[in-house]
């Protein structure tokens, strides 16, 4: 027999099908409302830069209109909190009254947290409200190919044209968990658009990575940019190799654009940690291995697009379980950004989930410039933790608890 909390996890699956895409949000929160006595039930976005929660208005109400949402500051709240340790939060507000606040986390892609007020908070209302908050991560990542409400929620800055279309070009989540390796990207948009993408892709034996950088600035980076990424992905999916896919970028670009791209395309076998790695005038990796932080040094070929004969070499690795490998753009460690020691902040937050040390480089890069960066900053970290570690454990979502 199924149990009462699967039944009504069932129950907020099946609404939010049947509502329109802009009101699954209000059905979950309805549902918890009669589940649970639950009152001021609110959903937070995460900002585009992990810096802000914002409050996504309920449907009919008077801050519903674009603009109107209450925003606040993560750093110190309890919403951070929450998103980085991945659990519940819950404490008595007064009287009878509990405060929950749990993770909105699809495979360690934090959407944001669901908050409410409930009259008891014993462990199987945690449970619930937990599971629940996982399946409104599913809910959200299904219903926003299909409405802008949930992008325009993450946005906290006006956004130029070149920004829009760079955006487009990142993958949907920036933040994936498998069995072998944990990853998380981020880029922190520079004043004038400067052309920096990352992007990956899991097939079922091998997983793809890739970071580039559109010489230029605004619109013109952000449309080299384009043949760029859509380029690799061509070549990608129609499974060709990763030398393949460097001169399949490279021949889109002289043939189409003008300038260069900088890039590093990275192919890692599942099952044995072994990579192909391809630098295309690229900052090397930096990689953390039993506590030290160190240079790949590895052959640095042409960007994409040189106006003269390229040849793009396949360079052989292999990860250790254990590897933590960064990728970075040049907006990264040029300029204001050079004051930033990146290997000690990498050694720093060796212990924290790759998606934190996204928010602690970029944070770093991004004071360090006044908060006006020149050039796009980028950076993608992987974490190896190898053919033998077994499925990923997870509770609803990337490690919930409900302590």
């Amino acid at each position: 027999m199924a149990r009462d909390e699967d039944v009504g996890l069932d129950e907020v699956l099946w609404a939010a099908e049947d509502a329109a895409p802009v009101e699954s949000v209000d059905v979950v929160a309805q549902n918890l409302e009669k589940r649970f006595s639950a009152t001021q039930v609110s959903f937070w976005l995460v900002d585009m830069l992990g810096r802000e929660a914002v409050r996504l208005p309920r449907a009919g109400t008077a801050d519903q209109a674009r603009g109107a949402s209450e925003r606040l500051q993560l750093t110190g709240s309890v919403y951070d909190e929450v998103l980085r340790s991945q659990r519940l939060h819950h404490e008595r507000i007064g009287g009878e009254q509990w405060r929950l606040v749990a993770p909105v986390t699809n495979r360690g892609d934090c959407v944001g947290v669901l908050e409410m007020v409930v009259p008891y908070a014993d462990r199987a209302v945690r449970e619930a409200v937990a599971r629940t908050a996982h399946a409104l991560a599913y809910v959200v990542v299904t219903d926003r190919r299909f409405t802008d409400l949930y992008h325009w929620g993450r946005r906290t800055s006006p956004v130029s044209l070149a920004a829009e279309i760079q955006h487009q070009l990142l993958p949907t989540a920036p933040c994936c968990e498998g069995a072998q390796f944990t990853l998380a990207g981020g880029l922190v948009p520079a004043d004038d658009i400067g052309g920096d993408t990352y992007d990956y892709a899991l097939d079922q034996d091998v997983l793809h990575l890739s970071v580039t950088d559109a010489m230029g600035h605004d619109t013109a980076s952000a449309l080299l940019a384009t043949l760029t990424v859509n380029a690799l992905r061509g070549a990608r999916r129609a499974g060709r190799c990763i030398l393949d896919q460097a001169y399949t970028a490279h021949r889109a670009i002289t043939d189409h654009g003008v300038g260069m791209t900088t890039g590093q395309l990275m192919r890692v076998k599942l099952q044995t940690g072994e990579c192909e790695l391809v630098n295309a005038g690229h900052p090397w990796p930096l990689r953390l291995r039993d506590g030290r932080v160190e240079e790949q040094t590895l052959k640095v070929n042409l960007p994409f697009g040189a106006p003269v004969p390229v040849t793009y070499e396949v360079q052989h690795f292999r990860l250790r379980p254990g590897d933590r490998t960064v990728l970075v753009t040049d907006g990264m460690r040029d300029r204001a950004a050079s004051a930033v020691d990146l290997p000690a902040l990498i050694h720093d937050t060796r212990n924290e989930h790759p998606r934190e040390v996204v928010r602690t480089l970029t944070r770093a890069v991004h004071d360090a410039c006044g908060g006006s960066l020149p050039d796009d900053a980028t950076v993608l970290v992987l974490d190896w933790h190898g053919s033998a570690s077994g499925q990923r454990r997870t509770r609803y979502g990337s490690n919930a608890d409900v302590r």
